[in-house]
């Protein structure tokens, strides 16, 4: 018996929508260390050594227009500003430990 499975289409595809969002090679490393706190660019920066601060700042630029996180500047001398998740940014939390946990098991503890 074949059942009906429904086609995943760029518009209707949940997974694709999710890609869209968190995709790529540096979003979802972001995501993954502004987990726990929030985090100034220069601790992403470090946290993340192999990423220019250029595309750096273009990722987090992104993820703030997609509302994955909140961007807070403080009227200091010198300027301070922390990045963390929002709502939706935490609400991807379990996704990303999963990754963390598949990445454990099959590849790091494989070698």
């Amino acid at each position: 018996m074949v059942t009906k499975v429904e086609k995943c289409t760029e518009n209707k595809c949940p997974v694709s929508a999710m890609l869209e969002l968190i995709g790529g090679k540096w979003k979802p490393v972001i995501l993954y260390c502004l987990r726990s706190d929030k985090r100034r660019f220069g601790e992403l920066a470090a946290r993340i050594p192999n990423i220019s601060r250029k595309v750096l700042t273009e990722q987090l630029k992104e993820l703030e227009q997609d509302n994955l996180i909140k961007r807070e500047q403080f009227n200091e001398i010198p300027p301070r500003v922390e990045y963390s998740l929002s709502e939706l940014g935490k609400s991807v939390g379990p996704v990303l430990a999963e990754m963390e946990k598949w990445g454990m098991e099959n590849i790091f503890n494989k070698r």
